[in-house]
């Protein structure tokens, strides 16, 4: 089979990524036609164990640094210390995401709250990271979990990106969005940059994205799950899968 150009170095890329991941799932060697960028998945019904992570062929999880919403009970918000360690002994790697609020659910996006809101969204998801033994110097990616157009951001969603920002500074800052607020985040500056070269804190979902990946961007949700389309079972769980487009995601394990 005939490998081009474009598929080296995104095999390339994958390869460096798994050293950063130091993932069980890692394997050295050539790559082929088949390989494919290192995963993370997330998930939020409940704790997935480790050792089915693994069994899938998984590097890692992207877990929650919030708690659930009003009239719900998501097991894995937040995530927990005996969790974390369960993970990190059995070679998994975490990134910390913070997502309370949710459009159409009981109560409204997170990024609508405001400066102040953005303020106390950092100080509850660095309480939550922090006690579940999150890296000092580890991004939380902040969610913008629907499709907004330019004023949107610059009237809403960024005064809250930069009440973020006065909590943990931008270094710390990521965000999880489309592809233009990640591109609008990090033209503004209120998100950090990774020690990959060329590379920011944006992980970027296919939704609102028109099928064009940010190349700056250093995490990809590939599967969205939803009910009428879920994604695939990890410990009897459907979740989200997420490529891993640089060595340095933001997991905790390079950020202690």
């Amino acid at each position: 089979m005939q490998v081009s150009r474009r598929d080296v170095l995104r095999y390339a890329t994958a390869a460096s990524a798994l050293v950063g991941l130091g993932a069980a799932s890692a394997c050295a060697g050539t790559p082929t036609a088949s390989a494919a960028a290192p995963t993370l998945i997330d998930f939020a019904a409940r704790q997935i164990p480790a050792r089915d992570i693994r069994a899938a062929g998984h590097s890692g999880v992207i877990n929650y640094v919030s708690t659930s919403r009003p009239g719900s009970s998501f097991g894995a918000k937040p995530i927990t210390l005996p969790y974390a360690q369960s993970l990190t002994a059995a070679g998994l790697v975490i990134v910390s995401n913070y997502q309370y609020g949710k459009p159409g659910g009981t109560a409204p996006s997170d990024f609508r709250r405001g400066y102040a809101g953005g303020v106390a969204d950092a100080r509850t998801a660095w309480q939550l990271h922090t006690a579940a033994g999150g890296g000092r110097s580890a991004p939380i990616f902040f969610s913008v979990d629907e499709d907004i157009d330019r004023n949107t951001w610059n009237s809403v969603a960024l005064p809250w990106f930069r009440g973020i920002n006065s909590v943990l500074g931008p270094q710390r800052t990521g965000i999880y969005a489309g592809i233009n607020p990640c591109q609008w985040a990090a033209a503004d500056g209120v998100i950090g940059r990774s020690s990959t070269p060329g590379r920011v804190w944006a992980w970027q979902t296919r939704s609102w994205s028109g099928g064009q990946v940010y190349p700056a961007a250093v995490l990809y949700q590939r599967v969205v799950s939803t009910a009428s389309n879920p994604g695939p079972a990890v410990g009897g769980l459907s979740v989200d899968v997420n490529d891993v487009l640089a060595q340095d995601c933001g997991q905790w394990n390079l950020h202690p």
